[in-house]
């Protein structure tokens, strides 16, 4: 005979009895019970847990639920059975290849530490001797001693030397190469427009094509630079406020990589125009080298003592110009992160912002006191000066034609200074209390756009207003062209990046 539960009616899983009634219980119930009450449940006398009987019953043998008793019932539940053994064998296979390729990549990583290891070594001992054959030039004080730039090439560190290793001779000759080629072929193209350019016309007929919110976290909402890879302009990188960077693909409308590791909201980036890397600059005082398909840092430099401001790779993709409010510019390797050489401004004047020119020689800075000054990389002198802003400098960009930079500081004016004569030809005055952000000429020189207030779009040589878009809820940080000027992207302190064309 079954025994039955004298509170559930239902036969226990685990039977006891009490003594004091007789009656039997299931133990959870009537434990709870007495915890509660103290006495018996039937006959209302004092009774506690310790006093409970245990009977040993044969395990109970639950009947089958309806469903099961019938075949199609079975079937279903076979094959649900089934179906969920599928499942898991496929979740294990993804989990298997996950971690080989976990494994591969961790191989990889030990190796390459290895061989960047053994490398920087070698470089060491070549950047003493270079440093040892150095003669001091003038007009400027360079700086070689109070740096540490650092190395990691997959996911290992390294160690580089403290003192700023110098422009070798192999390094200068690189570069006057370099420049040499680039003149030759500007001369080559003269004044013909690329084939494919956007028309004036097409510009003002541009049109908002797609707007996107979410690249960077809202808890820290802010986009603060840009920039586009040169020979795939569908890839654009952003910095942000919540410290990250982030590689965007406009095409697709995807997120390519993620790029962690400053401590502080990144301010400047730049997309390498031939490769998968990315470069960015922080007032946490480091520039950072990044491979993007893997998302990982590939050298950390630090050459600052505050922070980064300025940020230009060199036209051979090589090096690196920075600047910083600790009144320096420095020129680096990024293959290695390492600071080739460090120079003070002539005036001691915090350093705002800085852009190379097309060739490659020669260079400007912008400086909190509102000057613009033009520097010779080979000498590391300081060659011209371009007053006439008030307050710091904010941005600044050479034309391709070599001969036009464009500067702004916070004077609402947008100012053409023409690098033959040295002198400013042009001054665009922009409404009260406009704030200009970035400028950027097109890979052609034939537009240049303006980003603050609002983002313009205007005629070189004319400097005629060809566009105007007030799309951003917030200042415009950072502006860049596509190619052939058919597409303009923007980004803003309102979290979003829109890209501006014909629909």
């Amino acid at each position: 005979m079954a025994l039955c539960c004298s509170l559930s009616n239902e036969v226990p899983e685990h039977p006891v009895v009490s003594p004091v009634s007789g009656s039997v219980f299931e133990r959870r119930l009537i434990e709870k019970y007495i915890a509660d009450n103290g006495v018996d449940p039937i006959n209302g006398k004092e009774i506690t847990v310790d006093q409970l009987i245990e009977i040993k019953a044969p395990p109970i043998v639950k009947p089958k639920v309806p469903s099961a008793t019938s075949i199609p019932a079975v079937l279903k539940s076979l094959q649900d059975e089934w179906d969920a053994v599928m499942l898991n064998s496929f979740t294990l296979r993804q989990q298997l290849q996950t971690a080989r390729q976990e494994l591969s990549h961790a191989l990889y990583q030990h190796d390459a530490a290895c061989r960047v290891i053994a490398r920087l070594h070698k470089e060491v001992s070549t950047a003493r001797e270079a440093l040892a054959t150095l003669k001091p030039h003038t007009g400027f004080t360079a700086v070689t001693a109070p740096s540490v730039a650092t190395s990691a090439e997959a996911g290992g560190v390294a160690a580089q030397p403290i003192e700023a290793a110098g422009l070798t001779p192999e390094i200068i000759s690189q570069l006057q190469d370099k420049a040499t080629v680039l003149t030759q072929e500007r001369k080559r193209r003269g004044k013909t427009v690329p084939e494919g350019l956007a028309t004036a016309e097409t510009i003002k007929g541009y049109k908002i094509l797609a707007s996107h919110p979410a690249l960077h976290s809202a808890s820290m909402p802010g986009i603060l630079t840009m920039d586009v890879h040169s020979a795939d302009t569908s890839h654009i990188l952003t910095g942000g406020n919540d410290r990250c960077a982030t590689v965007f693909n406009k095409d697709t409308e995807q997120v390519v990589a993620v790029l962690k590791g400053h401590t502080k909201k990144v301010t400047k980036v730049l997309y390498h125009p031939e490769e998968e890397v990315a470069i960015t600059a922080s007032p946490d005082a480091t520039i950072r080298v990044w491979n993007i398909t893997s998302s990982s840092q590939s050298a950390i430099i630090r050459t600052h003592d505050g922070p980064v401001t300025g940020l230009s790779l060199h036209a051979t993709g090589e090096y690196v110009l920075s600047t910083s409010l600790d009144q320096h510019w420095a020129f680096s390797d990024i293959r290695v992160g390492r600071l080739l050489t460090k120079v003070v401004d002539t005036d001691g004047n915090p350093l705002t912002t800085a852009q190379f020119h097309p060739d490659g020689l020669i260079f400007g800075t912008g400086t909190q006191d509102s000057q613009i000054k033009i520097w010779d990389l080979k000498e590391q002198s300081n060659v011209a000066n371009f007053p006439g802003h008030s307050g710091p400098i904010a941005a600044l960009s050479f034309s391709e034609n070599g001969y036009y930079l464009a500067t702004a500081a916070e004077d609402s004016c947008v100012k053409l200074w023409d690098l033959r004569k040295l002198k400013n030809f042009k001054t665009i005055q922009l409404d009260e209390g406009y704030e200009v952000k970035d400028l950027c000429f097109d890979q052609s020189g034939t537009y240049l756009a303006v980003a603050g207030t609002d983002v313009r779009v205007y005629l070189c040589k004319q400097w005629e207003t060809l566009k105007t878009f007030n799309d951003h809820t917030a200042l415009a940080m950072g502006v860049r062209f596509g190619n052939h000027a058919q597409s303009v992207a923007s980004v803003s302190m309102d979290r979003t990046l829109k890209i501006y064309g014909v629909e």
